[in-house]
């Protein structure tokens, strides 16, 4: 009896761990990646230093994702322990940084992948790059050889969808598969993970590149509030802070229309004590006033810009915008250079096993899920635990037709 066959569509971390999981239960898994190899996001956002994951407690980290009750039951059985462990059985150890985060302890994610890639093909898993997935219908699908443009179609006993978003189309998540969809199984895709846009005037340009540093920021409510450093751009604000307001600037768009970013420049001193202190210097310039108040050359520059000059001489309206500066946004940086993407297949439109219930031969996981979550190995998590979990769905859907 021949072993049922499994399609692949995408080998990023989502993809490859589905296959990793059904390798081992004895499928033949074929993985189908446009690209000419795989997992290239991966590698990209492992240049630097690769954050597979955070050791936050369980239940803090499952609130960093929107979809908190989704998401949960996948990265609380596969957390950042079991990825470790996962990762060791893999050769490559791994190590908690200073700030929580678990990095690889060559930091790069190429030894991983490589490792990774080696023994999946031990364990009989085929690849085939360059192959682009262009129609879906039930169990059967279109695959087109980019190197030759030859096209054929294909059945499997079941398909998992590892697509990915559509940020970084450059390499391959290029969102082809919301046709594959009925268009009430998709929430819109949007940015995340992304820089804020500003328009600044002319005064602005020699500060771009540079940090407000030690900042408390906020989106109308300080419940939100995140403390750290935002780098200033000529587009406007980008950082892991910018980051971590995303999800709460992206609801106030939606219900307000607008986007408005507060910013304590000064969250370590009180509104009392500036008030003091702007006053004790009152007769001084206001570069010298805002210097000695405790605002370096960055901050008087973003305080000037937003203040409006007839105010500078008040002591305590000054002190009110230094704890709280309200600046206006026009949105988001385009979404292909987005680090991530909220939106995708809703929740409703799989069961818990991440089978599609429009298409039952198909699961989905990964990046074209609609969850989101900030940077700080919240997002790689999130798609290891989700190609694990539709991994295991294909295998007792499988395991059922078969008993049936």
């Amino acid at each position: 009896m021949s072993q049922p066959s499994v399609a692949i569509v995408g080998a990023g971390p989502a993809g490859l761990m589905a296959a990793d999981v059904l390798s081992q239960q004895g499928y033949a898994v074929q993985v189908f990646e446009q690209m000419p190899s795989a997992a290239r996001k991966f590698l990209m956002a492992g240049k630097t230093g690769l954050n597979i994951s955070h050791i936050e407690q369980i239940e803090a980290f499952i609130q960093r994702y929107d979809a908190t009750t989704w998401v949960g039951p996948w990265v609380e059985k596969y957390d950042a322990s079991w990825i470790r462990a996962w990762m060791q059985t893999l050769g490559i150890a791994s190590y908690v940084g200073s700030s929580g985060r678990i990095f690889p302890v060559e930091m790069k994610a190429a030894p991983l992948l490589r490792a990774w890639l080696t023994r999946l093909q031990q364990q009989g898993v085929q690849f085939y790059y360059r192959h682009r997935c262009i129609d879906l219908i039930g169990q059967s699908l279109t695959l087109q050889n980019t190197r030759d443009a030859e096209v054929k179609k294909q059945s499997f006993d079941a398909v998992i969808l590892a697509c990915g978003a559509v940020s970084w189309q450059k390499l391959g998540s290029d969102g082809r598969w919301l046709a594959w969809m009925a268009s009430d199984e998709v929430n819109p895709f949007q940015p995340s993970n992304a820089g804020v846009v500003r328009t600044w005037s002319e005064y602005m340009q020699p500060i771009f590149g540079q940090p407000l540093k030690g900042i408390r920021a906020w989106v109308e409510t300080e419940e939100n509030a995140v403390t750290g450093d935002i780098i200033l751009t000529q587009y406007g604000f980008e950082s892991g802070v910018i980051y971590r307001l995303n999800r709460a600037l992206r609801v106030q768009g939606i219900t307000s229309k607008k986007y408005v970013l507060n910013v304590d420049l000064l969250p370590q001193i009180s509104y009392e004590q500036l008030v003091l202190r702007l006053i004790q210097y009152r007769k001084q310039s206001l570069n010298n006033r805002l210097r000695k108040t405790g605002l370096d050359a960055v901050k008087s520059a973003l305080l000037k810009e937003i203040v409006d000059r007839g105010q500078w001489s008040n002591a305590e309206i000054m002190a009110l915008h230094i704890k709280k500066l309200s600046i206006d946004l026009n949105g988001f940086r385009p979404i292909d250079e987005a680090i991530s993407c909220a939106g995708g297949i809703k929740q409703t439109a799989l069961s818990t096993e991440l089978q599609l219930k429009s298409q039952p031969h198909v699961f989905c996981c990964g990046e074209m899920l609609d969850w989101d979550a900030p940077t700080g190995g919240y997002l790689l998590t999130a798609c290891l635990a989700s190609g694990r979990v539709a991994g295991h769905g294909v295998d007792r859907f499988l395991s059922q037709k078969s008993e049936s």
